[in-house]
């Protein structure tokens, strides 16, 4: 939303300035929540969240923890929108993309970014990675809960915020999003990642920047 603001990690979620019920924020969440192979070791469900072993790296890691406090059952939610394709990360294309079904009803847990805007949709395309390799495959942009053009002035802003994140010493990563269109992608559709892949990887909506 053209801010930059300070997440909260603490484990009783009492001091920060992100404001958790935002269109943004929480398709922010849902992407590093979903475009994330990161995940808690077994057995630690007593542990304090940031004390937890995760299967994974370092960054992703980071994530996930910061998920979990945020909003909670990480495990629920992955389960509740089962991914059906994914492109890993590799050094070419400095990006991670993953599909997902919505509206999977089979499984409980809290929705993250699921509106009235998406009912029509089957699936969600998430991707992160160097925000520059993101933004670049970016036409629009979420900002207070609707999707407009990314425009010279925007990409501007993002250079400046990617400046001062930048400017902190910490690794900063790209998320965008895209629904797919249910008639293109209905229910049952069979993503093929292999190149070229089946489906769009330009076009998609700019979420923001975590670092």
């Amino acid at each position: 939303d053209n801010t930059i603001v300070e997440a909260d990690t603490s484990e009783d979620q009492q001091s920060g300035d992100v404001e958790k019920h935002t269109e943004t924020w929480t398709a922010l969440a849902r992407i590093a929540t979903l475009c994330n192979r990161a995940e808690f070791k077994a057995g630690q469900e007593d542990k304090p969240i940031l004390k937890r072993e995760c299967a994974g790296d370092a960054s992703e890691s980071a994530l996930l923890k910061y998920v979990e406090i945020a909003i909670g059952q990480v495990p629920v939610y992955r389960k509740r929108h089962p991914k059906v394709c994914e492109i890993p990360f590799n050094s070419t294309n400095k990006y991670q993309v993953s599909i997902h079904e919505l509206h999977n009803e089979a499984e409980g847990g809290k929705d993250l970014a699921e509106n009235e805007k998406e009912k029509d949709y089957h699936h969600v395309l998430v991707m992160k990675g160097a925000p520059e390799r993101i933004l670049d495959r970016c036409s629009t942009i979420l900002l207070d809960g609707e999707v407009k053009e990314l425009d010279d002035k925007m990409k501007e802003a993002f250079e400046q915020a990617y400046l001062n994140l930048g400017g902190l010493g910490e690794r900063v990563l790209g998320f965008c999003h895209k629904l797919l269109n249910a008639e293109e992608f209905p229910k049952g559709f069979k993503f093929d990642p292999e190149d070229p892949p089946n489906f769009p990887l330009e076009g998609l909506c700019f979420v923001g920047l975590m670092s």
